[in-house]
C-alpha cells in the first residue's frame, strides 16, 4: 500500500499513471494526480510523484549507472545536433560501450 496523503492509500500494483499538477492546480497540499486501476477518475494526492515512485520502489531503478550513461549520451547527441557539430565517431564509440555493458556473453557457462 502506498500513502497518497489526505488519508488515502492505493495498492502499488494498481497505480498506472502519475501526473504532477501544474502551478495553477496546486495548492492546499495538492501535488499529483494518481490514476488507479478500477477507479474512473484520478485521485489527487498531497505527495509528489517522486515520493510516490520512491515508495513504490522505483527509485532504485532510476539510479542505474547504465540508464545515467544512456541519458548522458542522448543529451550529448541532442546538444551536438543543435550546435550542428555531431561527432558520430565519438557517439558511436560511446553507444557501443554502453550496449556492451548491457549485453550478456552468449557462451556463459554455469559450472
Amino acid at each position: 500500500m502506498i500513502f497518497l496523503g489526505f488519508g488515502k492509500y492505493a495498492r502499488a500494483d494498481k497505480i498506472y499513471a502519475l501526473e504532477p499538477l501544474g502551478e495553477g492546480d496546486r495548492g492546499h497540499g495538492r501535488r499529483t494526480r494518481v490514476w488507479i486501476e478500477g477507479v474512473p477518475d484520478p485521485i489527487v494526492a498531497s505527495r509528489t510523484e517522486r515520493t510516490i515512485l520512491h515508495d513504490m520502489g522505483q527509485d532504485s531503478a532510476g539510479a542505474s549507472p547504465i540508464v545515467d550513461e544512456a541519458l548522458d549520451l542522448a543529451e550529448r547527441l541532442a546538444e551536438q545536433a543543435e550546435a550542428g557539430r555531431v561527432d558520430l565517431a565519438d557517439l558511436g564509440r560511446r553507444a557501443r560501450r554502453l550496449l556492451a555493458a548491457t549485453s550478456k556473453p552468449e557462451n556463459q557457462k554455469l559450472f
